[in-house]
């Protein structure tokens, strides 16, 4: 359970429920669907933060100092091979539970399992990971978006929903903020170990500024879909969360370089805020 990571979850569950909010609205919600989404969704995000912990300990990243939530096998409480069964095991769930919706959705969703299953092994995996070469944000930001949001919206009306990518690019916005504040805590450790993220590439305070441009760019999301008549400006709802962005914003600014454990609670905040964006989404949508 702990090498699950549940803090992280909400980042699978969140765009998993907006798309299902957009198809009931749309009058084509479909519950063994919308369930199996989500079950398939966050076993992919659990078997992506198992490979993380032993691809991590295997190219020395997370050793004894590390500043974030212990790992389980750099904390010899799970040995690499057992982990890396359970990696398997977790997308062999994911394949179960999606099954049907492949044969429900076709090709589209054929691709969408294949490719996101690929993201995960990718993410930390092998010589040229996502993560160690500092792209890992874009795909967060499309995975866990568009492609989630448009994805389970698609699995249940069987039609493809422009509303439902753009309404996508919020949680996938602040699924990328979750990233960039574990990353901005690493960024010293990261780049001792040659793993060059984003923060590492552009340095500490750009990555900072990142992470606000992120919670700006999902508040506008709702507004941009209003504009271009995609729902009811009821959408505007979500923007009840711009406290909750704010208040996060300026505590990650105030988070001095040299205390980089400060920044563990805001990890936990952060997805609380895509948590709750998505259900004010979804009851604006709705409505």
């Amino acid at each position: 359970m702990e090498a699950a990571r549940p803090k992280t979850l909400p980042a699978a569950a969140a765009p998993v429920l907006l798309g299902s909010a957009m198809a009931h609205s749309d009058g084509a919600f479909h519950a063994l669907g919308a369930v199996l989404a989500l079950l398939a969704a966050v076993s992919i995000q659990v078997a992506t933060n198992f490979h993380n912990d032993v691809a991590d300990f295997e190219k020395g990243a997370d050793g004894r100092g590390r500043l974030g939530p212990r790992r389980l096998v750099a904390a010899g409480l799970i040995a690499p091979v057992a982990m890396h069964r359970a990696v398997y095991v977790a997308l062999g769930v994911a394949v179960l539970f999606g099954a049907w919706l492949m044969w429900r959705g076709g090709w589209p969703i054929v691709a969408v399992g294949v490719a996101s299953i690929l993201s995960a092994l990718a993410y930390t995996g092998g010589k040229r990971s996502l993560a160690y070469l500092g792209i890992s944000d874009v795909f967060v930001l499309v995975f866990f978006g568009p492609v989630a949001v448009a994805g389970t919206h698609f699995v249940q009306a069987l039609t493809f929903s422009p509303a439902a990518v753009v309404a996508g690019l919020g949680p996938g916005l602040l699924s990328m903020a979750i990233l960039l504040v574990n990353n901005i805590r690493d960024v010293d450790q990261d780049r001792s170990a040659g793993k060059r993220t984003l923060v590492v590439r552009l340095g500490r305070e750009q990555g900072v500024r990142l992470f606000g441009l992120c919670l700006t760019g999902a508040l506008f999301v709702p507004v941009l879909v209003g504009a271009f008549s995609l729902a009811s400006w009821a959408v505007l709802i979500t923007l009840a969360a711009a406290p909750m962005a704010i208040s996060l914003w300026r505590a990650l600014r105030q988070v001095p370089a040299g205390e980089p454990h400060a920044l563990n609670p805001l990890l936990g905040r952060t997805a609380r805020l895509l948590f709750v964006y998505s259900v004010l989404f979804s009851v604006g949508y709705l409505v």
